[in-house]
């Protein structure tokens, strides 16, 4: 069931999120955050050997962590975005890293085991044994050179120097043969980098788990390819990504869980880690559980392998599986029954009971406009320990149910915001967004800017009517954890309810972030 026909209830207790799937409808994922070791000069163009020489040195790491994860089980390994050679690259500095890369769809080949076939392929081949030597199935992202029909089509895309430069991730299967190949869509500020001419729906299948759909980084957050891949039935992205933090509505970890909870997924991120660009956070996750890494400022700039046992999601493999295993589940459910899970839908779990609605008729205090992610949303403060807000931006509103625990004595300000428009800043983003945040200091003003740490922890239920069924719930407690919601719930009408009680942490976030990706263009 895709999130469009979806109506979804989450009852996720830790305690049940954490059981342990049935073991023949379970694989076991690894994403490594990667600290590259980086070009000094990007923008000087190198010789092909240097370029090889700097990427080798990625690849001796790479290959360390591959034998680890094999070690620990893993049969599905990725690794992040820019990892091998880097970024802020010139068109023309770049090329010495760059290699083509045949289509899988159009030819068989083997890198490993063919290395002859073609030239300038040491990346690809060494990924290639990689996988083959470590018996798993391989995600890399890397530089990609393909022609275009300049000469023959002058009418064409081709830029003037007469061929393509993808950002470009590639997938091996556990022999080393190259089973996709996928050219990122939605560049941001990546100069040394073409756009596909058409956008790109790329899968691949394994033996353990089924299908896979493959994004990069910026991907995420746009129709194409994401919900695309969504739409056609992939519940299991692979996630190449070289993510700068963005608080306080997209962190890393706080976003990629988000988008795993809202469309029913699994997000396997790797993330590449560099402090100066704010970059670092990596997870794996389903809609029943977060294994997940987020250094903290000070710590060591150092990588991390993530490995976790996770659900297969991908229904055609469980239908297939329980045709001749009656162990394995159903295609509307991860493990062997909807208690088991921490996961229903509304019409299979009737018996539980729904949380108290927030009223629309709620009288809304004084409101103010302050700048969230560069958007000017509204606000309203909660001036009390407890209590009920409304705001609204524009004809779009937003409701809060919340109680304080005041026991700290904590003077810290927390405001309920609302916006519905489009973000413009970083590429066009039509959006309705409902957050409850803790404000950078004392004064309304501070409301909407970046905050890591918080001491308040809140009990609360938040909602909003949203003219758009793509909608990735949040919360994120201090010190950048990802907390599970007690609830969330997409009803018919457009009603979306996020409730949470007994946080570990103090709250930071909490956030309902709508996408009206039909809405980007206009």
């Amino acid at each position: 069931m895709t999130l469009l026909h979806a109506i979804v209830r989450f009852s996720l207790i830790m305690a049940v999120v954490q059981t342990e799937p049935v073991l023949d409808s379970s694989y076991v994922a690894a994403v490594y955050e990667h600290n590259p070791i980086l070009n000094p000069e990007p923008r000087v163009p190198l010789a092909r050997t240097a370029a090889l020489q700097h990427m080798q040195k990625n690849l001796d790491i790479y290959e360390e962590q591959a034998a680890e994860a094999a070690r620990q089980g893993a049969q599905i390994l990725v690794f992040p975005e820019d990892g091998l050679q880097g970024f802020n690259f010139s068109r023309s500095s770049i090329s010495g890293y760059l290699e083509t890369i045949p289509d899988p769809q159009q030819e068989s080949w083997n890198p490993c085991t063919e290395p002859g076939k073609y030239n300038n392929t040491e990346v690809l081949q060494r990924l290639s044994c990689m996988a083959r030597r470590n018996n798993l199935y391989l995600v890399a992202n890397m530089p990609d050179l393909q022609p275009c029909p300049l000469k023959t089509d002058p009418t064409s895309s081709c830029p003037s120097d007469g061929h393509w430069q993808f950002n470009t991730n590639v997938a091996f299967s556990s022999d080393g043969l190259l089973v996709a190949r996928y050219h990122k869509q939605n560049l941001y500020y990546e100069e040394s980098f073409d756009t596909p001419p058409q956008p790109e729906i790329i899968t691949f299948d394994t033996p353990f788990a089924g299908r896979f759909g493959l994004i990069v980084c910026f991907d995420i957050l746009f129709h194409e390819p994401t919900i695309a891949l969504v739409k056609k039935g992939v519940r299991q992205l692979v996630f190449p990504t070289a993510w700068m933090n963005a608080l306080p509505l997209l962190d890393s970890v706080q976003f990629h869980r988000a988008l795993s909870l809202g469309a029913n997924i699994t997000v396997l991120a790797a993330n590449l880690r560099h402090d100066r660009l704010n970059m670092r956070g990596s997870g794996i996750y389903t809609p029943f559980s977060a294994t997940y890494h987020h250094a903290q400022r000070g710590d060591p700039e150092e990588g991390r392998l993530l490995v976790a046992r996770v659900p297969v999601l991908d229904p055609e493999w469980l239908e297939q599986r329980s045709a001749t295993q009656e162990r394995v589940v159903n295609a509307e459910s991860p493990t062997s029954t909807a208690a088991d899970s921490g996961f229903c839908h509304k019409d299979s779990c009737s018996d539980a009971p729904p949380p108290a609605t927030a009223s629309s008729a709620l009288p809304s205090s004084a409101t103010f406009t302050s700048s969230m992610m560069k958007d000017p949303f509204t606000f309203v403060l909660l001036n009390e320990a407890e209590g009920k807000l409304n705001v609204c931006n524009g004809t779009f509103c937003c409701h809060l149910q919340y109680r304080r625990s005041p026991h700290s004595g904590s003077k810290e300000l927390y405001a309920l915001g609302a916006f519905a428009g489009t973000h413009t800043a970083d590429g066009r983003l039509a959006l309705q967004v409902c957050a409850l945040v803790r404000c950078a200091g004392s004064d309304a003003s501070s409301c909407g800017q970046k905050v890591e740490e918080a001491e308040s922890k809140i009990d609360f239920l938040l909602e909003g009517k949203f003219d758009t069924r793509y909608v990735y719930p949040s919360v994120l407690a201090s010190k950048m954890v990802v907390e599970q919601p007690d609830y969330f719930e997409i009803a018919a009408d457009g009603r979306v309810t996020l409730k949470h009680s007994n946080m570990t942490g103090g709250l930071v976030t909490a956030c309902l972030y709508g996408r009206m990706y039909q809405l980007d263009k206009k």
